[in-house]
Formats: C-alpha cells, sequence, structure tokens
C-alpha cells in the first residue's frame, strides 16, 4: 500500500513497477509468467482507474490538454492489444515471446513517458493537492476493484481489445 494518496505520485509508482515486471520478464532467472500475470492486471487497473477516475477530472483543468488527455486513451489500447498479443503466446521465453515482450514494453514505455511528461505535470502544475489525493483515492478504489475482478485475465483482455 502507498503511503500517499497523490495521484501523480500512485501513477507514477504503478509506472515504476511495471518497470520492474518488464525486467523480470526479460530474465531467465525470473518467473516470467508470474510477472506476466501480475503486469497484465496492473496494466488493465491502471489504464481503467486513470480512464474512468483521473482523465475525465483532468479535463476540467484549463491548462491541462484535452488532445493529451485523449492521446494517452488512445495509447492505454495500443498497450491492451500488445499485452493481448503477449498473453496468446504460448510458450514463455521463446523466440515469439521475447518479440511480443518488446512490443509491449515499446508502447506501454512510450505511453508513460508522454503521460508523465505531458498530463502529469499539467496536473502537477494546475491540480491542489486536495484535489489530487481526492484523485488518488478514486483511482486506488476503482484499480482495486479492477484487480478483484481478475482484470488481467486472457479472456477480459481479449474482450477489451475487441470490443
Amino acid at each position: 500500500m502507498s503511503a500517499t494518496q497523490d495521484v501523480v505520485e500512485l501513477i507514477l509508482e504503478d509506472h515504476r513497477r511495471m518497470e520492474d515486471l518488464f525486467r523480470a520478464m526479460r530474465s531467465v532467472e525470473a518467473d516470467r509468467a508470474s510477472a506476466l500475470k501480475e503486469f497484465s492486471g496492473l496494466l488493465i487497473a491502471h489504464a481503467v482507474a486513470e480512464e474512468r477516475e483521473v482523465y475525465p477530472a483532468l479535463k476540467r483543468y484549463k491548462n491541462i490538454d484535452d488532445e493529451e488527455v485523449e492521446h494517452g486513451e488512445s495509447e492505454h489500447e495500443e498497450g491492451n492489444e500488445a499485452l493481448l498479443a503477449l498473453l496468446e503466446v504460448d510458450e514463455v521465453g521463446s523466440d515469439e515471446w521475447d518479440e511480443k515482450l518488446e512490443k509491449l514494453v515499446e508502447a506501454v514505455t512510450h505511453h508513460a513517458d508522454e503521460e508523465e511528461r505531458t498530463i502529469l505535470n499539467g496536473a502537477r502544475e494546475n491540480v491542489a493537492m486536495e484535489r489530487r489525493e481526492e484523485l488518488g483515492a478514486a483511482f486506488l478504489k476503482e484499480r482495486e476493484r479492477q484487480l478483484e475482478e481478475d482484470c488481467g485475465s486472457l479472456e477480459h483482455v481479449r474482450g477489451i481489445v475487441e470490443s
């Protein structure tokens, strides 16, 4: 459990955890399948919580660019598609696994980088800490709800991508 309720810091913590899980999924010494399972749930729960609780609220601030928020949502779709492709690989650690993993890494790190430089910096500059903490509480609640529903399962991810 995080020590902060600041939505900016919570999102950053998720981004750092995703980076750790990428390293585990690349390592022959790690339990790659478990890392993928954790990553899948975290990615989906994180994106859903952002889109339901954070992005709509941030669009109301005049100095936070709506186009950047909408671009973030489309990048979530790209990440979901890359995640599905990796989840559908039969053999963990195969050449196909490595190829699909790198496409996922590329999609997610590109999004995280842009989100941190644009949306999150905009929130830091324009949203009062009290409001950021309210958004953080809502983000955590929705993210936890998604995780409890096994949002990272292959079937669920496939349903998101196909909808």
